[in-house]
């Protein structure tokens, strides 16, 4: 069977890493490839994808764009119009996709595993669909009110949105204007790898920063945190989560049943991309 992360900018993605090395020890015989796929090319694409595809992984900018062309969608999906994951039923004319968000269980997980605390005030930087995601798991690590801090702070309204839905304040102001709102307890980055990030200060030793991107890594923004004796989570942290969560699905599982072998799977995973063994030895959530 077939499957790939599709995006644009692709080339730089680990997911083929992580997930090859995942199949080869569930004894499955998948190939997972990457596709350069830009904004509106998604439509030709699924449509030239025969019944050896099992399921895809999107990125940006492709996340909102799969919504509207999903025969079903997880609760999540709908709550949040996002998703980073399809998976294709069925043959021929009678072939489906169902969409699903990961995204959320993968942040969730990485902070979890790195940090113990919890924080009432959360500051997202970036507006995009990862922002939204991001905005829902610091809801679910107890979150209660978000700083987003954007390029263009007129183009908040989806995140204002999921804010209002959780009941979670929210305030937006523009992405130059973080480095004077700290210092920060629990800040997440959602912005690409290569975008200078702002200083932002932690409040303590136990304040924690979540950067989505893992290339260049680690940032600057992630040593100084270090460096202050706070929490630095990297994106890869994420992207192994996240992408188990994906496997799960692929494998004809819900997204909250662990694989066989879990345990060992995440550590080989962690390893092929470099990352030192979970601490935990095991996050089967």
């Amino acid at each position: 069977m077939r499957l790939a992360v599709l995006g644009s900018p692709i080339e730089h993605s680990l997911s083929p890493t992580l997930q090859s090395t995942a199949y080869r020890l569930l004894g499955l015989d998948h190939e997972y490839g990457r596709r350069e796929v830009a904004s509106g090319e998604l439509p030709d694409l699924l449509n030239s994808l025969d019944d050896s595809w099992l399921g895809l992984s999107l990125t940006m900018p492709l996340k909102r764009e799969v919504v509207a062309m999903l025969n079903s969608a997880s609760p999540l999906v709908r709550q949040l119009g996002v998703a980073n994951t399809v998976v294709f039923s069925g043959t021929g004319a009678g072939r489906t996709m169902a969409g699903h968000n990961t995204d959320v269980d993968g942040i969730t997980r990485a902070i979890s595993e790195a940090h113990e605390g919890r924080h009432e005030r959360v500051a997202i930087l970036g507006g995009g669909a990862t922002a939204v995601s991001a905005l829902t798991a610091a809801h679910e690590l107890g979150a209660r009110s978000v700083s987003a801090f954007l390029r263009d702070p007129s183009k908040a309204q989806e995140l204002e949105a999921v804010a209002s839905a959780l009941d979670i304040a929210f305030a937006v102001d523009s992405l130059s204007s973080a480095p004077a709102s700290g210092p920060h307890d629990f800040v997440i980055s959602t912005l690409p790898g290569g975008v200078p990030l702002p200083e932002m200060t932690p409040s303590s030793p136990d304040a924690v920063l979540l950067d989505v991107a893992y290339d260049p890594w680690p940032s600057p923004l992630a040593s100084a945190w270090r460096a202050s004796g706070a929490t630095a989570v990297s994106g890869l942290d994420m992207l192994v989560e996240q992408a188990i969560g994906q496997i799960r699905l692929f494998t004809g599982r819900a997204q909250d049943e662990p694989l066989d072998g879990e345990t060992g799977i995440r550590q080989a995973m962690r390893e092929s991309v470099g990352l030192a063994p979970s601490a935990a030895g095991s996050l089967d959530l």
